[in-house]
């Protein structure tokens, strides 16, 4: 009896102590390096870490955690607040790209001379649309009817100071990712005439050229309301119909219209973009910078 509880306590002793060592993987024989834990030896293989689907299905990550993220094809680490970008991988304009702000991936497209961001910003928290966006340090948005289904879908809506963040310079970055800006009036021109069959008059407003808007919209009936006239996508921008937030809070019916900011100014107002479920153009005019539009982004 005296020897069994020898053993007990002998084992509970053992039990207390955290054991480390080295561990060596095929190393014929020979030790680890001294200056890793995990050493693993081959001449004609890798190492092949987690794959995940998307980097947001990762439950409660760890500081340090990597993973080999297949939404962006790269490997990526989390930092103990956000995911890193890709790993060794440089941005060429067509490619995902993430958001590191908050983990967020967004197509990107080519079109012409520019690189324009394929889907709307989703940036930010959001508020109800009964608040005004505010210069507070955080980025806020609007979500069609107060929904974040929709901003999932259709993107955010801003306030053009939101966007701007509270800074008056044509081009500026607002709330854009790093390495992305907000589009001028005159980049929206350059992209309209690309597109356009015909040649559009920068100076001219309302709706104008004759098939731009057409072939900026995403096609069929998911998006849009029908007719949706003209649609093609032949540009890959994919514009949506997540139409925009009244100045006095209110909500305009979704599917008829996509609305888009500028960075440029008017007076008081700014400029915007219009795409519409019954016309084939775009048009161009400018309106109070209290109302919610959606916004894209331009490569640098």
């Amino acid at each position: 009896m005296k020897d069994v509880r020898f053993f007990l306590v002998i084992i509970t002793m053992i039990a207390s102590y955290t054991l480390s060592a080295q561990v060596s993987i095929n190393t014929d024989g020979s030790n680890a390096d001294g200056s890793a834990m995990l050493d693993v030896k081959s001449t004609d293989k890798g190492l092949l870490p987690p794959r995940v689907a998307n980097v947001n299905d990762v439950s409660n990550p760890v500081a340090g955690l990597l993973v080999y993220d297949q939404s962006v094809n790269c490997m990526r680490y989390y930092n103990g607040t956000v995911w890193s970008e890709c790993m060794g991988k440089s941005f060429s304009c067509g490619d995902p790209f993430m958001d590191i702000r908050d983990g967020k991936v967004y197509n990107s497209v080519q079109i012409g001379t520019q690189c324009w961001m394929a889907e709307n910003l989703n940036i930010g928290t959001m508020i109800n649309s009964s608040a005004e966006q505010t210069d507070n340090s955080t980025i806020e948005k609007y979500c069609y009817d107060n929904s974040t289904t929709n901003c999932d879908t259709y993107g955010g809506l801003y306030q053009w100071d939101e966007m701007m963040q509270y800074v008056t310079t044509e081009g500026t970055q607002g709330i854009c990712p790093t390495g992305w800006h907000l589009p001028t009036d005159a980049e929206w021109c350059t992209l309209e005439n690309y597109v356009d069959a015909g040649a559009v008059s920068c100076s001219a407003t309302e709706w104008r050229g004759t098939d731009a808007g057409g072939n900026l919209k995403e096609t069929g009936t998911t998006h849009w309301t029908t007719p949706n006239t003209g649609a093609t996508n032949s540009s890959g921008f994919t514009g949506l119909a997540g139409d925009f937030r009244f100045w006095d809070g209110s909500f305009s019916t979704i599917g008829y219209f996509a609305y888009f900011w500028s960075s440029s100014e008017k007076g008081s107002f700014a400029w915007f973009r219009r795409l519409s479920y019954y016309r084939a153009q775009v048009e161009r005019t400018c309106d109070n910078q209290a109302y919610g539009f959606s916004a894209r982004c331009v490569r640098d």
